[in-house]
């Protein structure tokens, strides 16, 4: 009988890398993890830095998941209406002990039809889409509702990923990661959020993304 615990990550052209690897680096570490990185066929992926990283496991492939996890990044969009990818999360999230995302990584989910009645984390640039697929947006690093996790942007994907080691190995392995990745947080200036960056600073960064 495979005891192990199977974490799906989708990766798609153009995913945030940080959205998947951070929580990869820190949930690979759960004992009995085995890690899938999920695509339709398994020929490199470009991301948005300009690298690529290698699929391990296919949709048709992938066994049948402990977790799913879907990063964010700029190619969610090509993904909404993607009924392939689309029906992989619906087959996988129906089954899976809990279903996940890091940043825009929810929206995907929710086009999926996997929040619908949830509460759920976002990229804030993009969180007051989360209401049109029926989940309620919620200003949060990590937020659990029942077996749904979601993290915020980016770099709480770590914060994400250890608060899942604590869900599926207890808090004392998911403390040791911590230490033993010296996650420490102390961030150069005081703006990683739109409340502390001022209204000025955000404007220039939406606009920037438009």
């Amino acid at each position: 009988m495979d005891t192990s615990i199977h974490i799906g990550f989708l990766l798609f052209p153009q995913v945030t890398q940080l959205d998947l690897t951070g929580p990869a680096q820190v949930l690979s570490r759960v004992p009995g993890a085995r890690v899938h990185l999920l695509w339709k066929d398994r020929r490199p992926v470009m991301t948005d830095v300009g690298f690529e990283i290698v699929p391990t496991t296919t949709f048709e492939e992938c066994p049948p998941l402990t977790v799913l996890c879907v990063p964010g990044g700029f190619g969610i969009d090509a993904l909404l209406n993607d009924e392939a990818t689309l029906a992989f999360l619906r087959q996988q999230g129906a089954s899976a002990r809990y279903v996940t995302s890091v940043c825009t990584g929810s929206l995907l989910l929710g086009a999926a039809g996997l929040l619908q009645g949830y509460r759920s984390a976002c990229h804030w640039m993009w969180r007051h889409y989360l209401p049109r697929f029926g989940a309620e947006p919620v200003a949060e690093r990590v937020v659990r509702d029942r077996n749904r996790l979601s993290g915020g942007g980016v770099t709480a994907g770590i914060d994400f990923g250890l608060v899942l080691a604590a869900e599926l190995a207890g808090e004392e392995v998911a403390r040791r990661l911590q230490l033993a990745f010296e996650y420490d947080p102390a961030p150069p200036f005081d703006c990683g959020s739109p409340e502390k960056a001022g209204a000025a600073r955000v404007a220039q960064l939406v606009e920037v993304q438009k």
